[in-house]
């Protein structure tokens, strides 16, 4: 038995995560895309039972790809994903925090999760789906 696999249960299951930043900041350019890109897979190899098999992190959004054991839950794993990786840059930018108010947020709410094999146009509508519920009104 490998370490991906319990007694009733094969491999643990790969899931394709997309998210945006809030508000759709400009923030995911230049050297800034290339660290908020890294933690995740930083914090990804922390976490005991998951992979990142892939990511980038691409001017309008954030996409990865999790190897996730059976034994954890999708939700909770994208969370700790989300919120640390949120927090971690605004420790690193003090000017952000002033930039955005008293908001440590980097991410809007939500993502778009599904098994591998969706296409691209699903995700495309889960990203415009995130979009309309993050715009200020």
């Amino acid at each position: 038995m490998d370490k991906h696999s319990l007694s009733r249960t094969g491999r643990g299951r790969a899931c394709r995560i997309v998210w945006i930043p809030k508000y759709r900041r400009k923030v995911l350019y230049g050297e800034t895309r290339r660290e908020v890109g890294e933690i995740p897979r930083a914090l990804a190899e922390r976490m005991d039972g998951v992979e990142m098999a892939e990511g980038s992190a691409c001017p309008g959004h954030i996409h990865i790809c999790l190897r996730i054991a059976p034994k954890l839950s999708a939700g909770d794993v994208i969370g700790k994903l989300k919120g640390k990786s949120a927090i971690i840059p605004h420790e690193r930018h003090p000017e952000w925090r002033r930039a955005a108010g008293r908001e440590r947020t980097l991410r809007a709410r939500g993502c778009c999760v599904s098994a591998v094999g969706l296409n691209g146009s699903v995700i495309r509508r889960c990203i415009r789906n995130q979009e309309d519920g993050s715009r200020i009104e």
